[in-house]
């Protein structure tokens, strides 16, 4: 048995006991969605496999998504359906692509996301396939004019008329009706070879890629790899998005917050946690700094080029209050400058650091409560109260931190927001709480 995890996505194409028949110590999920390969925990060497994805009911597993497993060092295997699309566009980064759905987007012969696409039911019936996918028809009448079971013309005449039709429409009897009445007897034949698997191609590209876990990129028929550079691809996929989909719990029956949403409640309703923030990003400067030999006050210096024993430029001194810049010694200075500009001059995400702080202070449950009121706040406000833009959300919002001589950018920076379009962003869900306990206040 392999001592890597294995993570196969699947649902009408294969069933749970196929899976486990080829690869027994594969984890089974469901078809992926948006945000379901950032919510499960991979190591280097696993090997993620999918198979199904959902189109339309919800968003589509990303692109970026992929890639970002890839990079975490993540084998990504794509066959059948969503899998094959998704390795056909993603071959030249390195998922791997196995079987003939696979080769037929990757070749150009189909492009659509209609060819792989079926109507199904619901996972406790083991998701029973309702219309027949359109690869399954092109693949069968293929091998029916090789083995001489279905006429060539006859079946370019199916493929047409299954094409024509809404892929939720394509079920075995409304293919009887379009299809001519000579070439009845072919689809009849199509359905029972598709029907007992031999031309069901979705299937056996299936079971190919579950029998090609634990090949390597390259090693295996229809595989390809390539370098690839991750700074320029992923941009916009960090280990913040993972963080954000793997913490999503249903907290009350149809309501889901993240450990992340815990952390807005105490940015934007935490009076302590400016000084949090600021302890935190200290520590991780102060680690920066070890890491190249250097104190924290010239690590400061060289990151932002200030030569001692210069005063600091005004761009700089304009994230410090009148207060500040009068009293604190040239290292403080330096340090909270550091700390304010973060995203410009820091690459790491701080989000984590705090949150592990946040997790074992007293205020974790606070904040989670304070969520669960705002939640509760724009139930009950619903249809009554519009939330305006998020710029109009942060202008109303940023009144709660005004101190005298603190400027509005470095009121913002000390609970971590890089500007007003993110401060709006984030109050839009705690707005209606927000409304209700200024009118509660005296």
């Amino acid at each position: 048995m392999s001592s890597h995890n294995v993570v196969v996505y699947a649902g009408p194409t294969i069933s749970r006991d196929e899976v486990l028949s080829v690869v027994p110590h594969a984890r089974v999920r469901p078809p992926v969605a948006r945000g379901d390969l950032l919510a499960e925990t991979w190591s280097p060497d696993d090997t993620a496999v999918i198979i199904d994805g959902y189109y339309r009911e919800r968003l589509s597993v990303g692109h970026k998504e992929i890639l970002w497993l890839l990079d975490e060092g993540v084998h990504v295997i794509g066959a059948a359906s969503m899998g094959a699309l998704r390795a056909a566009e993603l071959s030249p980064y390195g998922m791997s692509g196995a079987g003939t759905v696979f080769d037929m987007y990757a070749l150009g012969e189909v492009d659509g996301d209609d060819e792989v696409a079926v109507v199904h039911g619901p996972a406790d019936r083991g998701y029973p396939a309702g219309t027949a996918a359109l690869v399954n028809i092109r693949y069968g009448c293929r091998e029916g004019a090789r083995t001489g079971q279905i006429p060539a013309a006859a079946g370019e005449r199916i493929v047409r008329a299954a094409k024509a039709l809404p892929f939720m429409r394509r079920t075995w009897r409304e293919l009887d009706a379009a299809v001519d009445s000579g070439d009845r007897p072919c689809l009849a034949t199509l359905e029972r070879l598709i029907g007992t698997g031999e031309w069901d191609v979705k299937r056996l590209d299936a079971m190919a890629a579950l029998r090609a876990v634990g090949e390597r990129p390259g090693e295996g028929p229809g595989q390809r790899s390539a370098d690839w550079a991750a700074g320029t691809v992923l941009t916009g996929i960090t280990h913040y998005e993972a963080l954000k989909w793997r913490s999503r719990r249903e907290y009350a029956p149809g309501r889901w917050m993240t450990d992340l949403d815990v952390v807005n409640a105490g940015r934007l309703f935490g009076d302590d946690y400016p000084r949090l923030h600021e302890e935190t990003l200290t520590g991780l400067l102060t680690d920066f700094a070890a890491a190249e030999g250097l104190g924290l006050e010239a690590y400061a210096r060289a990151r932002l080029g200030v030569a001692e024993p210069a005063a600091l430029p005004p761009v700089l001194a304009s994230w410090l209050t009148e207060t500040e810049l009068a009293v604190l010694p040239a290292a403080d200075r330096l340090r909270l400058v550091m700390v304010r500009v973060w995203p410009s001059w820091q690459s790491e995400d701080w989000r984590p650091v705090v949150l592990e702080r946040v997790r074992e202070s007293d205020d974790w449950r606070e904040w989670s409560e304070i969520v669960a009121r705002a939640d509760e706040a724009a139930e009950r406000t619903r249809g009554r109260l519009a939330v305006p833009p998020p710029e109009i959300c942060a202008k109303i919002f940023l009144r709660h931190w005004h101190r005298e001589g603190t400027p509005a950018k470095v009121e913002l920076a000390r609970r971590g927001f890089t500007g007003m379009q993110e401060l709006g962003h984030t109050v839009r869900r705690f707005f209606a709480l927000d409304v209700e306990n200024r009118r509660r206040a005296p």
